[in-house]
């Protein structure tokens, strides 16, 4: 099941506008988390949900947004999922990420997201928080 939606998210991706894009990152939660992902290239739910202070179901919910979208993609490992930004991204939308990322800098509430995740105690390596 989750290969078909990945694969979904792979077709939908090719045909990204920049319309359509920009309207996802109008969303609070997946700029936040779309920032992180940028600066860790890689993270676990459970990262993305203390690092926000966002319960699980309104994380998910927004990453499945934006995996649909095309922008980000999912990693299965075991029964957790890692995001990250999808590999087939054209450069004009990750240009869009950076350029946004370095706007950040130094601007709540993406201080704070960073520097909760830094603080995570049991942060994920090889297996996943609860």
């Amino acid at each position: 099941m989750f290969e078909h939606i990945y694969a979904l998210a792979y077709i939908k991706g090719m045909n990204l506008n920049i319309t359509d894009f920009l309207k996802q990152l109008s969303d609070q939660t997946r700029l936040r988390s779309l920032m992180l992902l940028h600066k860790e290239g890689e993270l676990c739910v459970c990262e993305l949900i203390h690092a926000l202070g966002l319960s699980q179901p309104k994380i998910s919910r927004h990453l499945a947004t934006l995996r649909d979208a095309g922008i980000v993609q999912g990693r299965r490992e075991g029964t957790w999922i890692y995001y990250s930004l999808h590999s087939d991204l054209p450069d004009w939308a990750l240009s869009i990420i950076a350029s946004s990322s370095q706007g950040t800098v130094g601007i709540e509430p993406f201080v704070s997201d960073q520097s909760s995740l830094c603080q995570m105690p049991n942060r994920p390596g090889a297996a996943c928080c609860a």
